[in-house]
């Protein structure tokens, strides 16, 4: 994740989570605590999750579902920039 520079400004989102959701954010938190001595937190999480999708230039055209993005994300280099 790049570093904030003084004139970008963070926004505050507003998640809604199940449990699971949760439970899996915080858990890969709790991995990275025990092997590196850092805790991630969800929010930190979260945002990199957007960085990798934006540095793989995925897009929303044609998305019309949960599994629609999901093989958006699977589908690597042949579904970047829209499905080309």
């Amino acid at each position: 994740m790049k570093n904030i520079t003084r004139t970008e400004k963070r926004e505050r989102v507003v998640t809604f989570l199940d449990r699971r959701e949760v439970d899996f954010l915080d858990k890969l938190g709790k991995d990275a605590l025990f092997s590196t001595g850092l805790k991630l937190s969800r929010a930190k999480l979260i945002a990199w999750l957007v960085d990798f999708a934006k540095q793989l230039n995925i897009s929303g055209e044609n998305v019309k579902s949960e599994k629609d993005f999901e093989n958006r994300l699977k589908g690597g280099q042949s579904q970047i920039g829209g499905g080309r």
